[in-house]
């Protein structure tokens, strides 16, 4: 079974930052887009940040020059490297593989999603 596994998620305080990891499993996502997503209570799942196989990101608004993406296609992982945290922050964040760029029923794949808390 095809498996992706978020790590790193917590409670930090504004301005803190921290680092989310996703290891894939079972399955090699080299050739595909990797993606970071987020969902808070009472919104509805919105894009994040994605990373293309050859190395090109894109990020919502929101993460524009806070939040970093990354891949390390030897280790089948991607990474959400988030700075300058604000409360608006605070959601479960996923970790999806595929063929989509910014629209989550591009992606095939889909972690369990690790909580991220921004206290004010």
């Amino acid at each position: 079974q095809v498996q992706l596994v978020e790590s790193g998620g917590g409670l930090v305080q504004t301005g803190g930052s921290l680092r989310l990891s996703c290891v894939a499993s079972g399955r090699t996502f080299s050739g595909d887009t990797m993606g970071w997503f987020r969902q808070a209570p009472g919104k509805e799942r919105e894009f994040v940040a994605h990373i293309r196989y050859n190395g090109a990101t894109s990020y919502a608004d929101s993460a524009k020059g806070r939040f970093t993406i990354s891949r390390d296609n030897a280790k089948n992982s991607a990474f959400l490297q988030m700075n300058s945290l604000k409360p608006e922050d605070t959601a479960v964040y996923y970790c999806a593989a595929g063929v989509g760029a910014w629209r989550c029923d591009g992606y095939n794949y889909w972690g369990q999603g690790t909580q991220v808390t921004v206290s004010s």
